[in-house]
């Protein structure tokens, strides 16, 4: 994690590649009782008009990292088309998806984003993926696709692939799950099982009403004890006043083509930034304090975008608002 400066209320550097979190579609091939979009009244819109949404991500400047989600990405019609015209503009291409795609389908992901993916990010969703064959067949199918993703990377390096930037990071796989109560006990396991085929294990905590449930202390040690939420070492980060470089070099992008400044802006629907496939859509030019009591995102904070100084590891303190 980049670390942030010694002042909690001077900015981190800008940072050189910006992120987009683009949730492609509402759909999804599974119902899980901790999804926070399961109260969606739509759950079947997607995006439909990929030249639009491409032209848009080549007046972006610079190089970006497009991180997608949904819903289920792989159940997105036009995934294949979005990778490759993304992988076309020299952007790089993560994603978070329940990783329930046979392979076939992502030898075609693979194969799309010639080389150029950032994170892939296999959500293990126990109510799906149960039973010690199931979960073996879970990782091993993750470190065959880790496997395939840096066999591509290496070939998008070499010589024959002109053009290629020696300083494109190396693709990265990992195994993500959410801690909810019928989870902890299992965490242990299941992190063990990730480190032995290779793969980091992130968790993130259970949200109810779209905050994080009230957790025990036994039960945040042990969520910290496994680095809390996506390594941060926190349950709950709270940011409120500090500068960040969301919405100029991070922003949320729905299926219809809005865009908002960070999650809890989407959330709340405040800081829209308008509407991403329209020419005039403008980024901000330097970052901005930080609106919200609690952020749930973890992007900014990964990605050096949010100074860290002077934060110490988080409780939850259920007295405050956390709305």
């Amino acid at each position: 994690m980049t670390a942030g400066p010694a002042d909690p209320c001077e900015p981190t550097p800008r940072p050189q590649e910006g992120v987009v979190s683009w949730n492609i579609n509402t759909a999804c091939n599974y119902r899980c009782g901790y999804c926070t979009q399961r109260f969606k009244e739509d759950r079947n819109r997607w995006s439909r008009d990929t030249p639009r949404f491409l032209e848009a991500f080549a007046r972006l400047p610079g190089r970006w990292e497009v991180k997608l989600s949904g819903g289920e990405p792989f159940v997105q019609p036009t995934l294949e088309g979005i990778v490759a015209g993304l992988a076309a503009l020299g952007h790089r291409i993560s994603i978070v998806t329940n990783f329930s795609a046979p392979r076939e389908k992502l030898e075609a992901f693979v194969a799309a984003a010639a080389g150029r993916v950032g994170v892939f990010s296999c959500s293990l969703h126990l109510p799906y993926v149960d039973g010690d064959d199931e979960l073996d067949g879970f990782f091993r199918k993750a470190a065959w696709l880790q496997a395939e993703l840096q066999a591509a990377h290496a070939r998008a390096e070499t010589p024959a692939r002109a053009g290629a930037p020696a300083d494109l990071p190396r693709p990265r796989v990992c195994v993500t799950t959410v801690a909810t109560r019928d989870a902890l006990p299992r965490l242990g396991d299941l992190a063990r099982r990730s480190k032995a085929a290779g793969l980091p294990f992130k968790l993130q905590p259970e949200k109810q009403d779209r905050e994080v449930i009230r957790y025990t202390d036994g039960e945040e040690r042990t969520i910290l004890a496994l680095g809390g939420h996506n390594f941060t070492g926190r349950i709950v980060h709270r940011f409120e006043g500090r500068p960040c470089w969301a919405g100029s070099r991070y922003f949320i992008l729905d299926d219809e083509g809005t865009a908002y400044r960070c999650y809890p802006a989407r959330r709340f629907r405040v800081e829209r930034m308008g509407r991403f496939i329209a020419q005039g859509f403008r980024l901000a030019d330097v970052p901005s304090p930080c609106l919200y009591a609690a952020c749930n995102c973890t992007v900014p904070i990964a990605r050096g975008m949010m100074p860290l100084a002077g934060l110490e590891a988080s409780r939850i303190d259920f007295e405050e608002d956390l709305s």
